[in-house]
């Protein structure tokens, strides 16, 4: 059933989405991406990696390039994912990219996750319209806004008021890092598609569409990479201000 998404699962579904919704999701994608080129110390290469990324993406997915599920093995959207993981890989196996891991701002890695905020609430608006399924969102099996609701208060007991420790913060990461890769799990699964094995009725189909093939393109490996950073720096060091 995954495989005949075009023809069978709610084709107009993605018509009927808002613009707000979409405007909505863009600006997110791009507060993810300013406060990460702020916690590279506002490195031009960065830049110049991301923005060429969101383009190629963002015109590969209104081209409806990754709504072709069938017969397609590895699975077009595998063009979406891959790379970003590919990229989070080498930067921490290379020297040179285990540099630039390290020098990433860690009060503005924590402050990235307030993100996670709006995202939910745009996959809530569009589980509404019939895009993704419940279980994306915090009614279903989605607890990810948790991170994003605690991550300014975490940052100011951190970073402001020096009362939450390396202790605490490596765990907040930890617990962070794993209700994302629960919905990474969940979202991949429900995609469709060769790999698809849940939400047969109402799968997550927007991913495969302008702006929200962002999520699995950017959002969420910005996201993966600053816990990751976080947690490999606060098992090598003492939290210190910066």
């Amino acid at each position: 059933m995954g495989f005949l998404y075009r023809n069978q699962l709610h084709p107009a579904a993605m018509e009927t989405i808002p613009v707000a919704l979409r405007l909505a999701f863009g600006l997110s994608t791009a507060l993810a991406v300013w406060l990460f080129y702020r916690a590279a110390h506002r490195s031009g290469w960065v830049l110049a990696v991301l923005l060429p990324w969101l383009l190629i993406q963002g015109a590969a997915a209104g081209s409806g390039f990754y709504t072709v599920t069938s017969n397609t093995l590895p699975p077009r959207l595998a063009l979406v994912l891959g790379p970003p993981m590919l990229a989070i890989v080498l930067l921490l196996l290379t020297g040179r990219g285990r540099r630039f891991v390290d020098g990433l701002r860690l009060e503005t890695l924590t402050l990235l996750h307030v993100v996670r905020i709006p995202v939910e609430l745009v996959l809530f608006g569009l589980y509404l319209h019939q895009a993704v399924p419940r279980l994306m969102t915090f009614e279903g099996r989605n607890w990810d806004i948790l991170t994003g609701l605690t991550a300014p208060v975490v940052y100011y007991l951190a970073f402001r008021r020096k009362q939450l420790g390396r202790s605490g913060l490596l765990i907040w990461n930890v617990v962070g890092l794993a209700l994302l890769l629960n919905i990474v799990v969940n979202a991949v699964l429900a995609v469709p598609g060769p790999l698809q094995r849940q939400a047969f009725d109402q799968p997550n189909g927007a991913v495969l569409h302008f702006p929200f093939a962002w999520l699995p393109g950017v959002v969420v490996p910005l996201a993966l990479l600053a816990h990751l950073a976080a947690i490999r720096r606060l098992l090598r060091a003492p939290l210190t201000s910066e």
